[in-house]
C-alpha cells in the first residue's frame, strides 16, 4: 500500500523493511526494544503530516471517517 503523499513512499518502504526485520529477527526472540526503526518512523511520520497539511487533510476528519465506518460495520449497515 502506498503512502497518503506520493514523496512519502520510498521513506514508507524503508521504515516497513525496517519494520519487518526489527519484528521477525528481534521482536518475536523476545527483544522488544523497538528503536532500531524510531528514526525512520519520525522521518516518515513528518512527511505524511506534510501530505496531509498539502491535501487539506485533518486528522480529527480522518478519525471521524474511520470511526463512523466502524458503528456502520457493527450495527451491519
Amino acid at each position: 500500500m502506498n503512502s497518503i503523499g506520493e514523496s512519502c513512499n520510498e521513506l514508507k518502504k524503508e521504515y516497513d523493511s525496517c519494520f519487518h526485520a526489527w519484528f521477525s529477527e528481534k521482536f518475536l526472540k523476545g527483544e522488544t526494544n523497538e528503536s532500531m526503526c524510531a528514526p525512520l518512523l519520525k522521518v516518515y511520520q513528518q512527511c505524511v503530516k506534510k501530505a496531509m497539511k498539502e491535501q487539506q487533510i485533518e486528522l480529527k476528519d480522518v478519525e471521524l471517517n474511520y470511526l463512523e465506518d466502524d458503528k456502520k460495520d457493527e450495527s451491519g449497515s
